[in-house]
């Protein structure tokens, strides 16, 4: 089964991604009416967590195949699958703005890791893009480590900018 295979087979039952997209969510809000004010406390805390990484991985895995298929691929945006790569992203922003609403997600367990996946995945993203787009000789002229430092930059750019949208008050 290829990739494409297993979207197909997904979006030709919306019922079930609808289901998993709209309980974790439902859940995050239920959770915050329930624990208001005590979202880093021990319970809490942790179903947090593994609501995170339930909505966060699918979500960056969209945003990531999203990318893909518009940078490398030359994909149009009107055939953009709305089951399959823009529910699962929505899904993820809702979530984590009602967690944040009711805990910092700095107190959330696991959370900086996922950050700083994102930011790996968007570096390299960003990185194999500009690869792409620039000629073979110009690569062969310029030092290797400067394009490490290159790649070292923006992951540093990303990291700091992925902390200051999620800390900002």
């Amino acid at each position: 089964m290829t990739l494409k295979e297993f979207f197909d087979l997904l979006a030709d039952q919306p019922l079930l991604l609808m289901a998993y997209f709209g309980m974790i969510p439902l859940t995050a809000l239920i959770a915050g009416f329930m624990g208001k004010n005590e979202g880093h406390l021990s319970p809490w805390k942790y179903l947090y967590s593994a609501l995170i990484y339930l909505i966060c991985i699918p979500g960056i895995f969209s945003i990531t195949l999203n990318v893909y298929l518009f940078l490398f691929e030359k994909q149009s945006v009107f055939n953009a699958d709305i089951y399959t790569q823009i529910f699962p992203i929505l899904s993820m922003f809702v979530t984590l703005l009602l967690i944040k609403n009711n805990v910092s997600l700095d107190r959330v367990p696991g959370f900086n890791k996922l950050s700083g996946l994102c930011m790996a995945i968007f570096a390299t993203l960003i990185f194999m893009w500009i690869i792409d787009r620039t000629r073979i000789f110009v690569i062969s002229i310029v030092p290797f480590y400067y394009v490490g430092i290159l790649f070292i930059a923006l992951l540093l750019v990303f990291r700091f900018g992925i902390g200051r949208m999620f800390n900002a008050k």
